[in-house]
């Protein structure tokens, strides 16, 4: 059975290009959302097997949504999604329990070996 996949992004279009990558690649995307808000919601509701998550969105940012998460499932797997240049909040997503970060503009193979990595 398909990994089940969140997919979480303010913008549409990073939506998109994270999709395309992951289903070409066997896995299933049950939902997405568009803050970290609906974030929280949709994991409940969904309880996928990982979750991509922006960090910079509007009405509540990806860390605080990770932590919410986490709060909900300890052993959830999410992985933080960032443009270039913020390492710091990167740091505060990986201590605040993200498994790994990929970097925009995505990189198939990159994000792949992400999700296989958190998976396993």
């Amino acid at each position: 059975m398909a990994e089940r996949i969140l997919i979480v992004d303010d913008a549409a279009f990073m939506r998109m290009m994270i999709k395309d990558i992951l289903t070409k690649n066997g896995y299933e995307i049950v939902g997405e959302a568009q803050d970290g808000a609906q974030a929280v919601e949709k994991y409940k509701e969904l309880t996928p097997d990982l979750v991509t998550m922006d960090i910079t969105m509007p009405e509540m940012d990806g860390i605080t949504a990770l932590k919410e998460i986490k709060k909900v499932n300890p052993d959830a797997k999410i992985i933080m999604c960032s443009a270039m240049g913020q390492q710091a909040m990167v740091i505060d997503a990986i201590q605040a329990g993200a498994k790994d970060f990929i970097v925009k503009p995505f990189q198939a193979d990159r994000v792949i070996e992400a999700i296989q990595k958190a998976l396993n």
